[in-house]
């Protein structure tokens, strides 16, 4: 599966609460969410739109352009740790 991701989401629920990931797809009532390391591109995890938050675009602007148009996990944890380190800021 080659989606490339359109934003950044934070979960709100789950074992996985407070975790940061790229949003791949978006439906009505779910989201395909990916991080590249637990969960990669090729088995992203579907979560339901009421228990993540949408993150602002700033900053997935700013890491986007790091992701090329076929992305592999090692481009999304790069990016992920390069918004990581500029929201600490």
């Amino acid at each position: 599966m080659a989606l490339k991701p359109v934003g950044m989401a934070m979960s709100l629920a789950g074992r996985d609460k407070g975790e940061f990931f790229f949003v791949l797809e978006k439906t009505e009532r779910t989201v395909l969410l990916a991080d590249g390391k637990r969960r990669t591109l090729e088995h992203p995890k579907r979560k339901n739109l009421r228990h993540v938050k949408f993150l602002p675009d700033g900053g997935f602007a700013a890491v986007s352009g790091k992701i090329s148009d076929r992305p592999v996990n090692a481009e999304l944890r790069r990016a992920m740790a390069e918004y990581k380190v500029m929201a600490n800021k």
